[in-house]
């Protein structure tokens, strides 16, 4: 295999034709860009780079020169004064060479990355989402908390512009905290429609900002509409065939180890901050550190790859930069990265080759792959393999990883470990673990041998969050659920032993799952006749609670629902905040089980992720407030523990009949229809789970994904009903909210005490097992074991499904007149030991 940039045939044409796509633009688009197609289910093709060093191994001095003449330009756009005072932020993964490299061009400036790997005792300055990424959270971890806080120009360095959501994320979240008055973006190609573009001039214009943009080529990709369905179709078909050098040859090269002699204190890149004091340091040691990887190699090699680390580019791609000036051989850099890329080796295909391997940093930024793209075949004698200290680890070693893969397909490999720079912190400190492989010989040198870096012990890495289709019907950007797929786990039990189980204390409720109801054709019926009834009161609804959360919580809140119930009420919520406001909320569903509180490690994860003060946490309605009561002393035990404040516990909720909480959308108790169905309505997804012996201490809780239910899927449908209303209440929404926040919305916890008073009137001795409220009532009815329905006297067609399931359970309906609810259901106490009916006669005698 020849490396694809040099086959004279354009790495895009095997993409381009098999699914219709079009590369239009500047003539200099097919010489910097190729196509590939992505293993991820939110986009289908990739823009592979020929100049950026990720994907195809290219000349470091080709790499450096396009990143340094952007920031010359934009030099030139600012002038020297303004210059000056500018910081560059580049985002990780696949800019953090080329964001620096444009630092070094404009000043040089100083230098910041975003980085997807929490460190902890680090403060998080900002944060911010990339929807359309298989790993979408960005972390802003500044050593200096100044660095970000000036009003100079901020320099925003990405591979390629595609529409912009990221770029107005980022600007947004770090102007609410820092407001300048001009930014500037960089990137290789700029692929925005007309339509971006003119949103990003009137986000500009609406915060009162200069934005410019700067790109070496722009251009547009015209994709058909079925390019998703059918890129899938494609990688499904080539992925299960395509050979791709990942089965090791009989004969292995060899690995060596070599000391760089890297200078004590430098920093690696840019994840906490790039100084011109560093800067300066690092020019001072490069030639010595090359040098030593010169005098490494064997003489006869002839083509030489240095391969970087994912988020760690800059600091080998110098060193690259260096070694191709001192020996003869060809130098190529490239990088590891995360990106689930099909490899097909053909001409007309940019990603040639894969070699896939664990992953190997510490802590690694969710498990699975990564992956070295076009390295396999290449035809390199030696490679020169570039790892920072965290990412030096037994995983690094083993026979399937990285050093290994490398040795299948090169004579010679020579690692280098970069120290992992992690500013002073209160944690305690661990050694960086030693290496089995021999050191390399090189000649002595005058310059002093650092002391042994020790970097700080960090908490275990928790997975990203699953998100669809591969776990739930919703798409990809909808929700990313914080949870562990159980779905192959058999977790049901019929309603009846599972209640008695429950009430005799003999297990938990979350210990298992109800069997999914799965509703008749006439209830199916009543569901659709329900939602065509309800749409444009829940759209008023959602509108309200959700302008509500921006004005007094926060104006670009982290909708966090609790899931199941809260989740399609989150997705609406989400859904309300892009098309009034434009704005792109992250939302994650958690789970918090009533006794044993909210998933701590979930809470771990969003916090590492995004600023506390920013969690809004979402549910459907309440009923008597366990819930809300529940997750505010979890909250409290959790920010004492983990010393993370500014979390606010109270819940947003359409509905709060039970006044349990002051954000909601209404208080009337009516029927919203996602509680009509269990997993159907809530993107297949069960409840939730916690067990011991599935869910370990550092696991997020479980769920399973019920695929097997697609045919009866409404999930999809019921948001968009309700979405198509939203235009409707426009106009209305701003008074209702203006009129709603200047009430007393104190919580009067009248529904506790209705429900106390039921349990006394029926003699029921567990406030649990009385459910006030149509969603909870309907619960009652699908999941437990129902003893009677209260049903307010007059209560009209928001209970006609209850009214229904009632009579295919056999179940009373008794109507009462100072009911404060719309329904109460009561679970029926027979296994409850003691437990008496009405009458006073013992239940289960």
């Amino acid at each position: 295999m020849k490396n694809a940039v040099n086959d004279g045939v354009w790495s895009g044409r095997w993409v381009a034709e098999r699914l219709g796509v079009e590369l239009v633009g500047d003539e200099r688009l097919p010489a910097l860009l190729g196509l590939a197609l992505r293993r991820n289910p939110k986009r289908a093709h990739l823009l592979v780079s020929n100049v950026l060093g990720k994907h195809v191994p290219q000349s470091p001095s080709v790499i450096y020169g396009h990143g340094f003449c952007l920031g010359r330009r934009v030099r030139e756009l600012l002038g020297a004064s303004e210059a000056a005072s500018a910081v560059v932020l580049g985002y990780a993964e696949t800019a953090t060479g080329l964001g620096h490299c444009v630092a070094d061009g404009l000043g040089p400036a100083p230098y910041l990355h975003s980085t997807r790997r929490p460190v902890a005792g680090v403060a998080r300055a900002g944060g911010f989402e990339e929807s359309h990424s298989h790993a979408t959270s960005h972390l802003l971890l500044p050593e200096d908390p100044t660095l970000l806080a000036g009003d100079g120009p901020l320099i925003l360095v990405d591979d390629e512009f595609s529409t912009g959501n990221t770029i107005l994320n980022t600007i947004r979240d770090l102007h609410e905290r820092h407001p300048r008055r001009r930014y500037v973006v960089v990137a290789l190609v700029d692929m925005r429609s007309t339509e971006d573009t003119s949103r990003l001039q009137r986000f500009a214009a609406g915060i009162g900002a200069q934005v410019d943009v700067i790109a070496a080529a722009s251009g547009a990709v015209l994709l058909p509409r079925n390019v998703l369905e059918k890129g899938q179709q494609l990688v499904a078909r080539h992925e299960a065939v395509q050979q791709t050098y990942e089965r090791a040859p009989e004969h292995r090269g060899r690995v060596a180890r070599l000391d760089l002699r890297w200078p004590g204190g430098l920093p690696d890149g840019g994840r906490h901050g790039f100084t011109q004091a560093h800067r300066n340091r690092l020019e001072a040691a490069l030639p010595a550190m090359a040098a030593r990887i010169a005098a490494a190699l064997p003489h006869d090699s002839g083509r030489v790859l240095v391969l970087g680390f994912e988020e760690l580019m800059y600091a080998p791609l110098r060193l690259a930069g260096e070694l191709e000036r001192l020996v003869p051989a060809e130098v190529c850099f490239s990088t590891t990265t995360r990106s689930p890329v099909l490899a097909l080796d053909d001409p007309g295909y940019a990603i040639r080759t894969r070699l896939a391997f664990p992953a190997h940093d510490d802590p690694a930024d969710g498990p699975g792959e990564r992956y070295a793209y076009n390295v396999a075949g290449g035809g390199f004698d030696s490679v020169v393999a570039v790892v920072d200290s965290a990412a030096d680890t037994p995983a690094l070693h083993a026979p399937d990883g990285l050093a290994a893969r490398l040795a299948a397909h090169a004579p010679h490999v020579l690692l280098t470990v970069v120290p992992s720079y992690v500013p002073e912190s209160p944690l305690p400190e661990s050694p960086v673990p030693e290496s089995p492989l021999p050191e390399s010989p090189v000649p002595e040198s005058d310059s002093p041998v650092p002391e042994p870096t020790h970097v700080p012990e960090r908490p275990a890495m928790l997975p990203e969050p699953l998100r669809g289709p591969a776990f739930s019907s919703y798409p990809p950007d909808e929700v990313g659920w914080l949870l562990q797929d159980l779905s192959d786990v058999t977790l049901e039990a019929p309603t009846e032993e599972r209640e008695e189980a429950i009430q005799s204390g003999g297990a938990h409720y979350a210990e298992s799952l109800p069997v999914e109801y799965q509703p008749s054709e006439e209830y199916q019926e009543l569901f659709h006749a329900a939602l065509d009834a309800s749409t444009l009161r829940l759209a008023r609804a959602v509108a309200v609670v959700t302008e509500t959360v921006i004005a007094e919580r926060s104006p670009r809140p982290v909708l966090v629902s609790l899931a199941r119930a809260g989740t399609p009420v989150g997705v609406l919520m989400r859904r309300w905040a892009r098309f009034r406001h434009g704005l792109e909320l992250p939302h994650y569903a958690v789970s918090i089980v009533r006794g044993r509180g909210i998933d701590t490690n979930a809470l771990r994860w969003l916090a590492a992720h995004h600023d506390p003060q920013d969690i809004v946490f979402v549910d459907g309605w309440t009923g008597k407030g366990a819930i809300t009561r529940e997750l505010a002393e979890a909250i409290g035990e959790f920010e004492a523990k983990e010393g993370v404040t500014g979390i606010d516990p109270e819940i947003a909720v359409l509905a709060d009949p039970g006044s349990c909480v002051r954000t909601y959308g209404t208080r009337e108790d009516f029927l919203i229809p996602s509680a009509c169905l269990n997993s159907t309505v809530s993107g297949l997804i069960s409840r939730t789970v916690l067990r011991a012996d599935l869910v370990g201490p550092d696991d997020f809780h479980g769920a399973k994904f019920y695929r097997g239910l697609a045919a009866a899927d409404v999930s999809v449908a019921f948001l968009d009903a309700v979405s198509a209303r939203f235009s409707e209440v426009c106009d209305g929404v701003g008074t209702e909210v203006r009129e709603l926040t200047a009430e007393d919305r104190t919580p009067t916890w009248a529904g506790w005490r209705a429900v106390e008073r039921i349990s006394e009137d029926y003699g029921i001795h567990d406030v649990n097992l009385v459910k006030p409220g149509v969603g909870e009532t309907t619960r009652v009815l699908l999941r437990r074991v129902p003893w009677k329905i209260l049903a307010r006297t007059g209560a009209g067609a928001d209970l006609d499904h209850v009214r229904l399931l009632a009579a295919q359970r056999g179940v009373v309906v008794e109507e009462v007149g100072d009911l404060p609810y719309t329904c109460v259901g009561l679970i029926h106490p027979k296994y409850t030991r003691g437990a008496t009916g009405a009458d006073g006669r013992a239940v289960n005698a």
